[in-house]
């Protein structure tokens, strides 16, 4: 594989609700939901502000899904989606969704959070980010909130730099947001027009209306601090072509004038073009549109479309790491299940794998979990168990000449009502909670003694 589509998605919903429909903000087409020939994004990354939550509610929002990430996830599971991961700070929300054919070519999966809301003591304000490998090229996707107000620039500065320098992964070469092959950095920025930009919110709708969005763009706060290196000048963005997404009155298309219209929503990415001999990564930006259709907050959302270069597999040159773990061809599994015909619901039931050690090395944290099999996030297993629990069914001279080690592991109980088909994800998971999916079994039905 040498390109794949990203599908970039930021909106400020204001507490609401997704009330309206969401296959706009999606760029989807009902009709075609069945309609093989429809070239997919593989990846969806879906940032959200705003999303309602509130003290008492802390635990139950880290527990439960919330409605914005929920409606997303209904749509893209019926075109063979998988969501990766979610992170949540408060309001802020992103979620990764990817099409089950990459599962596994996806590696090291890792979220961080850095709070600047009161400074630094309160979520309501900050960042939430996502990292992660996809065909042994290292991605970064970070969803930020800043502080608001068109006289807070500094705040906004500041808010910037706290998350670059707070941000940390367990990743090694990949520990910081900019020690990536790609960087995608989207959310509601907050940044305003410049204060000496002397226009009054009417005046400045004139100039929309005029579509006159040259000139104010000559005063987006945003590329003030680029120019100037004081925060995002390790990013670029493509010029918005659409007018400011803030502040419309709730449930319109018409500015709210108590404040002045701003691009306040917006997508920057970075490529380390030259991180690898011999390879010069890209990111080609397809598309950067906003969708007026929703009116449920006072921002309008914002979308972006790129195709990534994944080099092939015979450029594998790299400075840093080792040809053979860069830009890997991961479509076989790095562990193997055996066949199961069945599982008895009321039984104790034995899954035999087998695990290439020299790949990557297991842990006493690596788990294997039970999945319906058409299920549509890695956090929806039925139940789990540890693989330190299993028992090694190799023996040394079978060791030595196919190195790779064979494992079996019980479950002992099942949950009540399990029934149909479904199949068993193996996990690897590090102290420090960064998660690789490393093999899938075939599916397999879970059937229940007849009654006497």
């Amino acid at each position: 594989m040498e390109n794949i589509k990203l599908y970039f998605a930021t909106y400020n919903v204001g507490t609401s609700v997704p009330e309206q429909e969401l296959f706009d903000l999606l760029s989807l087409q009902e009709e075609q939901k069945n309609d093989k020939s429809v070239q997919l994004p593989d990846f969806y990354i879906m940032s959200f502000q705003e999303v309602k939550a509130q003290p008492q509610n802390l635990l139950m929002d880290a527990i439960f899904e919330d409605p914005w990430t929920n409606a997303c996830r209904e749509l893209l599971e019926t075109r063979n989606y998988v969501k990766l991961k979610s992170v949540r700070l408060q309001g802020l929300v992103m979620s990764i969704f990817a099409l089950r054919k990459h599962l596994l070519n996806i590696r090291e999966i890792e979220s961080e959070y850095t709070r600047t809301g009161l400074g630094g003591m309160w979520g309501n304000k900050g960042a939430v980010s996502v990292r992660l490998s996809i065909y042994g090229c290292s991605l970064c996707f970070i969803n930020a909130h800043l502080s608001a107000h068109d006289d807070h620039l500094k705040d906004r500065v500041e808010d910037y730099n706290v998350i670059v320098k707070d941000h940390e992964f367990h990743v090694p070469e990949h520990t910081e947001i900019f020690f990536h092959d790609y960087v995608f950095w989207m959310g509601d920025l907050n940044f305003r027009l410049l204060e000496d930009y002397d226009k009054t919110p009417e005046e400045i709708e004139r100039s929309v209306l005029k579509k006159d969005l040259e000139t104010l763009f000559k005063y987006d706060q945003l590329r003030y601090v680029m120019r100037r290196g004081e925060a995002f000048s390790e990013l670029v963005e493509n010029t918005p072509p659409f007018p400011p997404t803030f502040k419309f009155e709730v449930g319109t298309n018409s500015y709210d004038f108590k404040r002045r219209p701003a691009w306040c929503d917006r997508i920057l990415f970075k490529v380390n073009q030259h991180n690898y001999e011999n390879i010069t990564l890209k990111a080609e930006q397809l598309c950067y549109k906003y969708h007026p259709f929703y009116t449920l907050s006072d921002h309008k959302p914002v979308t972006a479309e790129f195709s990534v270069k994944i080099p092939p597999i015979d450029l594998q040159v790299s400075p840093r790491v080792a040809a053979d773990k860069v830009f890997s061809d991961y479509s076989e599994s790095i562990v193997e299940f055996n066949k199961i015909t069945s599982w008895n619901q009321e039984e104790d039931n034995e899954v035999v794998y087998s695990v290439d050690p020299w790949k990557i090395p297991q842990t006493k944290d690596d788990w294997i979990g039970l999945f319906k099999e058409n299920f549509s996030s890695l956090e929806d297993y039925v139940c789990y168990n540890y693989t330190r629990k299993s028992s090694n069914s190799t023996n040394d001279s079978e060791e030595e000449e196919n190195k790779r080690l064979e494992y079996s592991l019980t479950f002992s109980e099942l949950p009540s009502k399990c029934n149909g088909n479904y199949v068993l994800l193996y996990f690897s998971q590090s102290e420090d909670k960064v998660v690789s999916v490393l093999g899938i079994s075939e599916p397999f039905p879970i059937i229940k003694n007849d009654s006497d």
